[in-house]
């Protein structure tokens, strides 16, 4: 659905065909006939950013509740339309990086129409049900508690995994120059960089006018591809970027609404990150599961932002955050679980 499902599958085909391993990265969504697989997104998307309380309903009925999830006609034309493109290019091993592709796999898998190994690359922090199919193989997630969640409810093999990050966010941080001249802000500013995804959803222009108030930060907004968003936005705004890594080097904290992709991109640069205000449904649930896991701060008022904020001054407690966060990585990359299925 954002672009955190397709950065980590082009990551993940990028490290496989480094080690001689043919990757072709199929979107699910597209295989839904006239186009209906576009209009899920834009429904998803309205939803998110005018009508959370609907997909926070819908989130709570379907996505974690403890009955078995129905059996779906949408998964059922997918999976159809996937055995179909397989059987065109047979693979060796699929992996599902978005909870339909997993679904749509393990049906196949289920049915004996996939006959190769089905694995299943979690992208969510609080792992729900729709990602959850026992005919798939093997479950790679973000921690080990994940993984134990996973495997007590499907019985399958499940592990967690160093996060799925382009290389640039491992490597030697910049002089964060580029932050300060995006943001005209001076040498000795704290930038607060405030994420609001790919789409530029959530109350960030509100987060933003509470930081500037404070008078101790400088609020940068991320808006993603959302240009009304940065019009809104009173102060600095940036829309869609391709160099977040360098501007991650430049920032003192990360504001963070969906527990996605940038907030693994955050933990690999050293970045701290303080959830705040999540989106409903996966986001606030992700929140919470990061905090729990000690690599983040959820606050949940004005006031805890700031405070959040303030901590991380104290040299030692901002070194301990990054620790926590960068064990993430010492984890067995994905790839590698990969390339061991595929013999």
């Amino acid at each position: 659905m954002g672009a955190g499902h397709d950065a980590v599958a082009a990551e993940l085909a990028r490290r496989m065909a480094v080690r001689d391993v043919e990757a072709s990265v199929l979107d699910v969504l597209d295989l839904v006939p006239l186009r209906l697989g576009d209009g899920l997104r834009r429904m998803y998307e309205g939803m998110v950013r005018s009508a959370p309380w609907l997909y926070e309903g819908i989130y709570r009925s379907f996505f974690v509740s403890r009955r078995p999830p129905p059996a779906s006609p949408l998964t059922a034309l997918i999976a159809s339309r996937l055995d179909a493109r397989i059987r065109e290019l047979p693979p060796d091993a699929v992996v599902s990086t978005f909870h339909v592709a997993a679904q749509a796999t393990g049906r196949l898998r289920d049915s004996g129409r996939l006959t190769v190994p089905s694995l299943v690359l979690v992208t969510d922090f609080a792992v729900h049900r729709l990602w959850l199919h026992a005919g798939n193989d093997r479950y790679l997630c973000p921690d080990e508690r994940a993984a134990r969640t996973v495997t007590e409810r499907t019985g399958r093999p499940a592990s967690g995994h160093a996060p799925v990050v382009r290389p640039e966010f491992r490597r030697r941080r910049g002089t964060g120059s580029a932050l300060r001249d995006a943001a005209g802000a001076r040498p000795d500013d704290r930038i607060v960089l405030i994420s609001a995804g790919a789409w530029g959803v959530g109350r960030v222009v509100e987060t933003a006018q509470g930081l500037a108030a404070s008078g101790r930060y400088v609020p940068v907004v991320l808006c993603g591809r959302n240009e009304r968003l940065r019009e809104r936005v009173y102060g600095p705004a940036l829309g869609w970027r391709d160099d977040m890594a360098a501007l991650m080097a430049g920032a003192y904290a990360l504001i963070d609404n969906a527990a996605g992709l940038t907030c693994r991109e955050a933990f690999a640069c050293g970045l701290p990150v303080i959830s705040y205000r999540p989106i409903p449904g996966h986001g606030r649930d992700g929140a919470a599961a990061m905090a729990r896991a000690g690599v983040s701060c959820y606050a949940r008022t004005p006031g805890e932002l700031v405070e959040a904020l303030d901590l991380l001054a104290d040299g030692a407690a901002r070194r301990s955050r990054a620790r926590r966060a960068a064990a993430l990585f010492d984890a067995v990359p994905a790839e590698r679980v990969i390339r061991a299925a595929l013999g």
